[in-house]
């Protein structure tokens, strides 16, 4: 199970954005990916993303590469996860 894909949802750890979740929405490079949260469910924009400042969930959506936000918070609704997404996460850094 590859930890950097599409469809996963992740944890943002820097930024104006620590803390909260994401899906990854493309891979751009091996340093880079275009992740969303989307902007209207938890105020997350589309915009790349450094790997290094995101942490991986096991939570995976089936999306394909590109999707649009409103194709995520379809397939985030028939799992159940938009109040999921809405929450955000306590970071601890070292």
């Amino acid at each position: 199970m590859p930890a950097i894909e599409v469809g996963r949802i992740c944890v943002k750890t820097r930024g104006r954005e620590a803390g909260k979740k994401c899906v990854i929405v493309d891979i751009m490079d091996d340093k880079f990916v275009l992740v969303t949260g989307p902007k209207n469910l938890n105020g997350v924009k589309r915009r790349r993303s450094n790997i290094k400042h995101l942490e991986p969930t096991e939570i995976k959506i089936e999306i394909k590469a590109g999707a649009s936000d409103e194709e995520i918070i379809e397939k985030l609704r028939e799992m159940n996860l938009l109040e999921a997404m809405k929450e955000s996460v306590k970071i601890k850094l070292p």
